[in-house]
C-alpha cells in the first residue's frame, strides 16, 4: 500500500502503519491516541518502562508535544534534523504514560525516507519504534515482520530501510546535555 492519503487515513483511525525510516523499519501510530500506543506496546511486548519516541512532521511540531526548549536543544535541532537525533525535552503534559519516562519525551524529524512523506502527510506527531518485538534485533523491511506484529497493522509502506546504527538519542534537558546513546550522529560529548 503505498497512496499516502489511504495511509493518512489509517493512521487518523487508530491504525498503526509499519514504515521504513532512515535507519529502521518503524511502527508508526497517531501519538495523540491513546489506544494506538497501547497496540503499539502490546504488539511489540515492550514494556511499560521503556518509552516510545516520536517522529515529528516538522520541527514546529516540537511544541505540541514539549513544554520547554533550552537554546543548546534548538541548536541540535537546527544542525541535525531532519535526520536520525533523537532529543529528549521536558514533555507537554496530557501526552500518554507510554510516551515519556521522569517527564520527558523524544522526538526527532526523520530524514528523507518513507516515514518522513508519512508523518508530513499526517502533519502531526507519530510514534517512532522499530517494527520488531521487544529484545529482538531492528529489521529493515515488512518482509522480516514476526505474524504477531504484521497481524496487527492497517498498512504496510514497501521498500527497505538502510538499518546500520539507531538514531543518536541526547538529552537535552540535562546541564550539561548528555548522550544517551551513541548512533548515526557522531556528536563529540565533549561539545555539548
Amino acid at each position: 500500500m503505498t497512496d499516502l492519503a489511504e495511509l493518512v487515513k489509517i493512521l487518523e483511525q487508530g491504525g498503526i502503519v509499519a514504515c521504513p525510516t532512515e535507519t529502521w523499519l518503524g511502527l508508526l501510530a497517531d501519538a495523540r491516541n491513546h489506544g494506538a500506543i497501547e497496540r503499539v506496546a502490546e504488539l511489540k511486548g515492550r514494556p511499560a518502562d521503556m518509552p516510545i519516541a516520536l517522529l515529528l512532521p516538522d520541527a514546529q511540531a516540537v511544541t505540541e508535544v514539549a513544554s520547554s526548549l533550552s537554546g543548546e536543544a534548538k541548536a541540535l535541532m537546527q544542525a541535525y534534523w531532519p535526520g536520525p537525533l533523537t532529543v529528549l525535552l521536558a514533555a507537554r503534559s496530557g501526552l500518554s504514560p507510554r510516551l515519556t519516562r521522569d517527564g520527558k519525551v523524544g522526538v526527532r524529524v526523520p530524514g528523507p525516507s518513507p516515514a518522513a512523506d508519512l508523518v508530513r502527510a499526517f502533519g502531526r506527531p507519530v510514534t517512532a519504534t522499530s517494527a520488531n518485538l521487544s529484545g529482538e534485533p531492528p529489521l529493515c523491511s515488512a518482509e522480516e515482520l514476526p505474524p504477531r506484529i504484521a497481524e496487527g497493522l492497517g498498512g504496510v509502506v514497501p521498500g527497505v530501510s538502510p538499518g546500520g546504527a539507531p538514531s543518536t538519542l541526547i538529552d537535552t534537558t540535562t546541564s550539561p546535555m548528555r548522550i544517551l546513546r551513541a548512533g548515526a550522529i557522531e556528536i563529540d560529548p565533549a561539545a555539548l
